[in-house]
């Protein structure tokens, strides 16, 4: 009785669902898809699988250690560059066979801090040496300086400069067997660079174990072998483990007796198919040959054993692909079931007769339209910022390729009105704070967003149609679209400007810089526009005060501006820092500005004078042999100089950032006593000029020898003794020479020179006799 029950709910339940016309296509397709492919695909495997596997694999291969390899190829590579690279360093110049490493230690620790950078550049390195033959005998640096008194280690490394290249990867017996690099795979690079005849050599070792593990990777699969020879096939390095080498020395065979000439081949070695591929590298002198063998046979054994197994289960599907394919059918009919019967009550789900589910899931389909609709009209409220992304999208120029009419249209799904319009923008930049008001926001970010509110709530009642993009560094920008119908948009800006203006000084006690751009009707050339906002922005007044920029009054003002440059304030605030004077720097600094702003305060000419000036400063640095990038911890230092607005932000940017860094960094990195001592000598030379001074009674003035003076006086000023002199010299006597009526023979006498030997040297340094000299400047004047 209960078996014709379940019986009787079972054929209820198929004859409901095969009422079905989704149920019943779905079962009818998926007993195909699950029984014929099988069987077809089984024996396709069983009969084509394994030739097709194996050369897919050894295809594989190829391309899979052609790019690895090439991967090699560039470290390799990058190591030559690096290496030649080095060998030109200046530091390695001729001046090493002369020097005393022990007494200049300041060269001693250069080099070795410079062979340590070289030696960490790179994964592949192991160390790296410095040999230099001195007058003084042969000198290693390991990174360490040690004289070699061996004679035949020297004879060892004196054949590294022996090698017709500079650059070699190729070494004799002897460097090997009398130094420390045996089974060591070097390469060596002659110094310097620049010559032939070479008095040393960089000498790199390479990491084997480094180099090892970077081969390993040309071996796609696991229990693989990687082999590099040399150009005469000879084994460099091999990846196997085995202690023996076996199968590396059949390899190695093989192409030594040029067995094989195709790239890719299989071969049979202990039960195991291998998959054999070889290239070359390039390397300086030579051509090396990288062998990868990979074993395949673990991976085509399967392929045979699985093809039967498919046949064989694919037979035995077809038997059960009935009874799958319905419950297949039935677990994808379930969700469409599900969906429509939450559209439906449940007695019509029950009727009789055939059943169209997709019917009820379209009359939701309507309903869920409606909806979008709503969807819709909360994503309007996402017009502005869609509008700010549009447009800088369009600034950055991503919307280049675009038509007019495509960003016409653009516009409009933005709820733009473009038809019959032109285009202006507006840009706001903060300066300084207003006279006797103190700063109302401690942070900037807080500031730019009040600005940009100030400036929307202003423009709203000037035009109906704007957007204000807020840059975030104390500007905005208000873009404008302005009907064609107004005939007096000039003073429709004036006002607007005046406005915001006047609200920013009340509300955020700032200073304001409105720059005003041209008008536009092509969407286009908007992008434009805001080019020529940054262009005119750069002639403000750089003095804190309101002002109003518009394009034709500033080309009309700066018609004919000539750009003034104090360069003999410049000098002294070059000489103040090199006497580490800081409170002397900046207010000689404070005068630089001064007269810089004198003569014009537009931001064009202030910033071309800052930059110039920091420029003069930078090149001070790199004089005294500090790197700006290392010292100001690789900031972008004239992009920041480059976003101050006040002259006292300069100031105190130039002197915190810049000066006092530099020389904090002098005074724990070089010996201020000798420098001291330099200043010590300029200043006796700018008292004693007139008279007979020479480098020996300078030094006998300060206790010191002529020798250290003069290469003292070389590293602190960047000129040697006697320019510094000649020029001290010359400089009083064109001083005299075009303010005083004296004699020729006079001023001569005056800054201490023989009349006849004054004349040459005065020629020889500034072009001009003096008699001409004196000429020239009064009829200049």
């Amino acid at each position: 009785m209960e078996f014709r029950k379940v019986m009787t709910n079972w054929k209820y339940w198929f004859l409901n669902r095969w009422q079905s016309n989704y149920f019943r296509k779905s079962f009818l397709l998926i007993l195909f898809i699950t029984s014929i492919p099988g069987i077809i695909s089984g024996i396709a495997i069983y009969t084509f699988g394994l030739d097709s596997t194996e050369n897919e694999l050894r295809k594989v291969h190829v391309e899979e250690i052609d790019e690895r390899a090439q991967n090699i190829d560039d470290q390799l590579n990058y190591l030559e560059e690096s290496l030649t690279y080095w060998a030109y360093e200046p530091t390695f110049n001729y001046q090493l066979i002369t020097t005393d490493f022990v007494y200049e230690f300041q060269t001693t620790r250069d080099i070795m801090q410079k062979l340590l950078i070289l030696e960490g550049s790179q994964p592949l390195i192991s160390h790296v040496d410095l040999f230099v033959e001195t007058q003084d005998g042969p000198v290693l640096f390991t990174p360490y300086m040690n004289k070699i008194n061996d004679q035949k280690q020297q004879d060892a490394y004196h054949s590294f400069l022996d090698s017709s290249t500079n650059i070699s990867w190729y070494h004799n017996e002897k460097q090997f067997e009398e130094t420390e690099y045996a089974n060591n795979l070097l390469l060596a690079h002659q110094i310097p660079g620049v010559v032939n005849s070479s008095f040393g050599a960089i000498v790199v070792s390479l990491d084997k174990k480094s180099l090892t593990q970077t081969l390993e990777t040309l071996t796609p699969y696991s229990n693989g072998v990687t082999l590099l020879m040399n150009e005469n096939n000879e084994l460099l390095l091999s990846t196997e483990k085995s202690a023996d080498q076996a199968f590396t020395k059949r390899l190695v065979s093989m192409f030594a007796n040029k067995e094989q000439s195709d790239r890719s081949f299989q071969m049979d070695w202990d039960d195991k198919t291998y998959s054999v591929s070889f290239g070359t590298f390039n390397r300086v002198g030579s051509e090396w040959t990288y062998v990868s063998a990979a074993p395949i046979s673990a991976i085509t054994t399967p392929i045979i054993t699985i093809s039967k197994v498919i046949l064989i289960a694919s037979l035995t599907v077809l038997g059960l692909a009935f009874l799958l394919t319905w419950f297949a059918s039935n677990r994808l009919y379930q969700p469409v079931r599900n969906l429509a019967s939450s559209f439906t009550t449940a007695n019509s789900m029950e009727e009789k007769g055939p059943k169209d589910e997709f019917k009820q899931i379209r009359d939701r389909i309507d309903t869920l339209t409606f909806e979008s609709e709503q969807l819709e009209r909360r994503i309007s409220k996402q017009i502005p910022q869609l509008r700010q992304n549009f447009l800088i999208q369009l600034t950055k120029g991503y919307l280049y390729d675009f038509d007019e009419y495509a960003l016409k249209r653009r516009m409009e799904n933005y709820r733009w009105k473009v038809d019959d319009t032109s285009f202006v923008l507006l840009d706001i930049q903060l300066t300084g704070i207003v006279a006797n008001e103190e700063r109302k926001y401690e942070d900037d970010s807080l500031l730019a967003f009040a600005m940009a509110n100030i400036a929307e709530d202003v423009t709203k009642e000037y035009i109906e149609q704007y957007a204000v993009l807020n840059q975030y560094d104390m500007t905005a920008t208000i873009f404008l679209i302005v009907p064609d119908h107004i005939s007096n948009v000039s003073d429709l800006l004036r006002s607007l400007s005046d406005d915001i203006t006047n609200s920013i000084n009340r509300v955020l006690s700032r200073y304001v810089t409105i720059t005003i751009s041209s008008k536009t009707p092509k969407i286009k050339d908007i992008n434009f526009l805001f080019e020529e906002i940054g262009r005119v922005k750069r002639f403000r007044d750089f003095h804190n005060q309101n002002q109003v920029l518009m394009l034709n009054e500033v080309e009309e003002h700066v018609t004919g501006h000539q750009l003034f440059y104090p360069f003999e304030m410049e000098k002294e605030i070059i000489q103040s820092i090199r006497r580490g004077k800081i409170n002397e720097t900046e207010t000689l600094i404070r005068q630089f500005f001064d007269q810089l702003l004198e003569n014009s305060t537009k931001e064009v000419s202030v910033q071309a004078g800052m930059m110039q000036l920091y420029s003069a400063i930078q090149h001070e640095i790199l004089l005294s042999g500090v790197d700006p990038v290392i010292l100001f911890k690789g900031r972008n230092m004239y992009e920041e100089l480059a976003q101050l607005r006040e002259m006292g932000w300069v100031i105190k940017w130039l002197i915190e950032q810049v000066i006092t860094p530099y020389i904090h960094y002098l005074e724990d990195n070089m010996n201020m006593e000798m420098k001291m001592v330099v200043d010590k000598i300029v200043s006796y030379i700018e008292k004693h000029y007139m008279e007979d001074i020479s480098l020996e009674s300078c030094a006998e003035y300060v206790n010191a020898t002529s020798y250290t003076i003069s290469k003292a006086f070389k590293k602190v000023h960047g000129v040697n003794f006697i320019d510094y002199l000649t020029k001290l010299r010359l400089d009083k006597a064109k001083e005299l020479l075009v303010q005083t009526n004296m004699k020729i023979n006079e001023i001569a006498e005056e800054v201490g020179y023989r009349h006849s030997y004054f004349n040459r040297i005065f020629k020889k340094h500034v072009g001009l006799p003096p008699s001409q000299y004196r000429k020239s400047r009064a009829s200049n004047s």
